[in-house]
């Protein structure tokens, strides 16, 4: 039975919570009750919200006042609707780091608290700096804490991340996001950077409730589990986020430890984009924070089953407003979902165009690397694909051994049957294969140039 946290120690039911944890508390209902509302009404709430960030954007921020007036567009005297909305230029990388400090907000709302920084990890070759404000830190804490009510996560349990920009500590309450309205268990927190078998004997000695890291990590750390025959007993679910789902990650979970997978979508400079469904393994847009568009190559929104750009705008960010901001990213937009939610669903996250094959034909394609795939030809622990050219293909392995010639021939057969092209593979045996300075890790990578290079 989850009871909210009671700031008087003689009233423990019904609770009286802090301020935070009433404005918390305050935030879930309101979202307990708009997650159910129709797609129409959803959108109608959204675009009440825009007309807001609009003027404010025109009256104080330098970009958006030459911008929106070069666009025509007067939000003073001029409603804002869907089929404008899209007439309006969207924000590439380029534009955030080349617009510096016109694109901050003169005159940020005093009740929106102060500046947050965020630091992109420049994973794309071109870091940004963006700002928020303590309201849109709020937004985020509520978010996490949607996701926990969504999955009926036992907040007593114990909490295990493997991640970024943490040390090892243990603390007590999972985090700001939990903690101002609810008790909650014991967290730790282990360097990702922390080698494979570092990693495993702390998941041993810690035997968390929940397992939180990224995607790569965990198919790695789940393989490991497989192959020793390593249990975490008390195990109840894996939490992954910061990547591209693997193909197998979610059977990889299931095989190893016996628990399901939830998976989020998220930047660090817009925040929660989707959050997987609690009934199914999809993603539903938080669109009470975040306008989210999927755009095909003519601009138009792609209809359910089509793959287009992601293009996010942040409705509550006044001090750095992000309108029309083209994240890198491609998906896939669904259907409807089943469980009667009006946001909208994201079926997959692809990833971004720099994870696109490229035929010598022009044809473009996400490959699908599923590990039972290389598992089969020999004991390969981690590989990693990067495209050099339209007919090469340099394939890093890490292995117990060096495959031999036969090995090599199978596994580039199979690899090619996935690219659908005979490209020439070149076989590169490393010790290790580095992540990013983020921490995220691509099994594919191309190197070609594209209009997103370098962005």
């Amino acid at each position: 039975m989850l009871l909210a946290k009671s700031t008087i120690k003689e009233i423990g039911w019904p609770a009286i919570p802090s301020a935070q944890g009433a404005a918390s508390l305050a935030l879930q209902l309101q979202l307990e009750h708009s997650q159910w509302w129709s797609a129409q009404a959803i959108a109608q709430q959204q675009f009440r919200q825009l007309s807001a960030l609009l003027l404010h954007a025109a009256a104080t921020v330098p970009f958006y006042r030459e911008r929106l007036q070069s666009a025509g567009y007067d939000p003073v005297r001029e409603s804002i609707t869907p089929a404008r909305w899209r007439t309006l230029p969207r924000l590439r990388r380029e534009d955030i780091q080349s617009a510096g400090d016109a694109l901050m907000s003169g005159r940020v709302p005093a009740a929106h608290g102060r500046l947050f920084e965020h630091f992109t990890s420049g994973s794309t070759g071109r870091p940004i700096h963006a700002y928020g404000t303590e309201l849109t830190h709020f937004f985020w804490l509520g978010l996490t804490l949607r996701d926990h009510l969504w999955h009926k996560r036992d907040l007593s349990g114990k909490l295990a991340s493997i991640r970024s920009k943490v040390s090892e500590e243990p603390r007590q309450g999972w985090g700001p996001a939990t903690d101002a309205a609810f008790a909650s268990g014991p967290s730790v927190t282990l360097n990702i950077q922390a080698d494979l078998d570092s990693q495993l004997q702390w998941l041993i000695q810690h035997n968390p409730d929940y397992l939180l890291s990224h995607p790569s990590n965990l198919a790695a750390l789940a393989r490991h589990c497989i192959e020793r025959h390593i249990r975490l007993p008390r195990l109840r679910e894996v939490r992954s986020f910061g990547e591209a789902l693997g193909p197998d990650l979610r059977r990889l979970c299931r095989e190893a430890w016996n628990v399901p997978l939830v998976d989020s979508y998220s930047t660090e400079e817009v925040g929660y984009i989707a959050l997987q469904c609690p009934e199914h393994q999809h993603y539903h847009v938080q669109a009470e924070n975040l306008l989210v568009e999927v755009l095909d190559d003519q601009g138009q929104p792609c209809p359910p089953g089509e793959i287009g750009k992601v293009v996010v705008t942040t409705l509550h960010n006044f001090a750095m407003p992000l309108l029309r901001y083209e994240i890198g990213d491609y998906a896939e937009v669904g259907e409807p979902c089943p469980c009667g939610r009006g946001l909208p669903v994201l079926k997959r996250i692809m990833g971004r165009q720099r994870n696109l094959v490229t035929l010598p034909d022009g044809r473009q394609h996400w490959p699908s690397f599923p590990g039972s795939l290389w598992l089969s030809v020999a004991p390969i622990r981690q590989f990693q694909l990067v495209q050099k050219s339209l007919q090469q293909i340099e394939v890093r392995i890490v292995a117990d051994r060096p495959l031999t010639a036969d090995e090599e021939t199978r596994l580039g057969a199979l690899l090619n049957q996935q690219f659908g092209y005979p490209f020439h593979l070149v076989f590169n045996h490393v010790g290790q294969i580095e992540r990013k300075p983020n921490c995220k890790f691509e099994d594919f990578i191309s190197e070609l140039a594209h209009p997103e290079q370098g962005a």
